[in-house]
């Protein structure tokens, strides 16, 4: 009867992932925020349809071992979803908008970062790396929606597209570098205390204290040298599967996977966050000669299995582990006037940071305002990564309940209402995006400076 549970519980998911969706695509709603709506509606601090079918179903399976099931998928699909992400990074195509990405990079990075700790330092003055902490969690974005709805709306190739798709990257490697570091520090202090989750990574197991002032350029050495590797080493190894397997076996795409798995594995080891290990072993393997002669083929598989089966089980998963209730109950045990001041400061500086970073960051670059406040827009959502990141640094004692709470209801705030935001704005504003062609140089651009003129003013 075991097989019987999980079978009727994955077709009831797997009918809601394909019919919700398009039957809300009219309203312009994108398929993320449907996934994460059920999610929300059927876990367990919802209706508890998983609770459900397993009391209807007699057997050993209970809710929270279905539940496992659709968490062990969601990080296989966050894993997929970064490592299609890196694949589609063309380093060509990025280097023709290296003023729009430098730009959103640094502008997307640095004001957030400064509000976060900014609205921490206002409530708490006496924890200097806590405040850091919150100002990676500010920085940070979320690659999880921002690619998914860039090819949902066509604009992976598009300029809009490239510059927002590349800096959000960037951006996010930045801020786990930021909140690496922080837990790494955080780690000696609290070295040999036993109450704490301990991790795969290989630092936690040694005394690094003797490093003093030094452990911080040391580790940000140690991930640019395990970038470096996987960027040379990759290519090198899938060398021999294209010698090994013939051209369009199925195995390649199992190969693929290997590889990627492998690379996160090594990289957590190493106190890189799986997020910079998936998204840098896709762009290493799409950057080998091999994976570009015959490429499309294989990232056509790739995304069927992606986004048809196993990314739609990440954002199920950020829906089962959403709880509204923290909206009611943020006081308790605590000040409920501090409380809410807390996650209210959170939200308005996150989202006013963001925006703003981001529609100027394009205004610099030459884009029009309406394609600022969309890349504004899009860099504001904050998932999964911002979630484990908060809970990491509760488990380490960085954040306290108070301000974790206001990380949880900024992700509520942000991830379900903007995304929708950015379609309609572009759905009803008449904004236009040029495109450039894979392994092209040259940008699809107005044919008279009279259309560009007119562009700049419509957009």
């Amino acid at each position: 009867m075991d097989q019987l549970t999980y079978l009727v519980a994955f077709l009831a998911l797997i009918a809601l992932i394909a019919v919700v969706p398009a039957v809300v695509r009219r309203w312009h709603v994108p398929s993320v925020v449907a996934i994460m709506a059920v999610g929300i509606l059927i876990g367990p601090h919802g209706l508890g349809l998983l609770g459900w079918i397993a009391e209807v179903i007699p057997s050993g399976v209970d809710a929270q071992a279905l539940r496992n099931v659709v968490d062990a998928f969601g990080f296989l699909g966050l894993v997929f979803l970064m490592a299609l992400a890196g694949a589609e990074t063309d380093l060509r195509m990025l280097a023709n908008e290296k003023r729009a990405v430098t730009a959103l990079s640094i502008l997307t990075f640095a004001l957030p970062a400064a509000a976060g700790y900014f609205v921490y330092w206002l409530f708490d003055r006496n924890h200097p790396i806590s405040a850091w902490v919150y100002a990676s969690l500010f920085a940070s974005h979320s690659i999880g929606i921002v690619f998914p709805v860039i090819r949902e709306m066509g604009l992976v190739r598009s300029r809009f597209g490239i510059a927002v798709l590349s800096s959000t990257v960037i951006t996010d490697i930045l801020s786990l570098v930021l909140l690496a570091v922080c837990v790494q520090l955080q780690s000696l202090n609290l070295a040999g205390d036993s109450t704490l989750t301990q991790s795969i990574s290989l630092l936690d197991r040694f005394d690094l204290s003797w490093l003093g002032a030094w452990f911080t350029p040391a580790f940000l050495l140690l991930i640019a040298l395990f970038v470096a590797a996987v960027l040379w080493l990759v290519p090198l190894l899938w060398r021999v599967v294209e010698w090994i397997l013939p051209s369009g076996d199925e195995t390649k795409v199992t190969f693929f996977l290997l590889v990627v798995l492998a690379i996160v594995l090594a990289g957590e080891m190493l106190g890189v966050n799986l997020i910079v290990g998936a998204f840098v072993a896709g762009m290493a393997v799409a950057r080998s000669p091999g994976f570009r002669t015959s490429g499309e083929d294989i990232h056509r598989k790739l995304e069927a299995i992606g986004f048809g089966l196993v990314i739609p089980f990440l954002f199920l998963s950020v829906g089962f582990h959403a709880d509204l209730g923290v909206f009611f109950g943020m006081g308790e045990g605590d000040d409920v006037t501090r409380s809410l001041l807390i996650a209210g400061a959170t939200v308005l500086g996150l989202v006013g940071s963001k925006v703003l970073s981001g529609w100027l960051a394009l205004r610099i670059s030459g884009f029009g305002n309406r394609q600022g406040l969309c890349a504004g827009l899009m860099t504001v959502p904050q998932l999964s990564a911002t979630l484990a990141a908060a809970a990491v640094a509760l488990n380490l004692r960085l954040l306290d309940e108070t301000f974790f709470n206001a990380i949880v209801v900024l992700s509520l705030a942000t991830t379900l209402p903007v995304p929708t935001l950015v379609r309609l704005l572009i759905a009803r504003s008449g904004v236009t995006f040029d495109t450039q062609e894979r392994g092209g140089a040259a940008i699809k651009e107005a044919d008279s400076v009279a259309e560009l003129e007119h562009l700049d003013l419509t957009v």
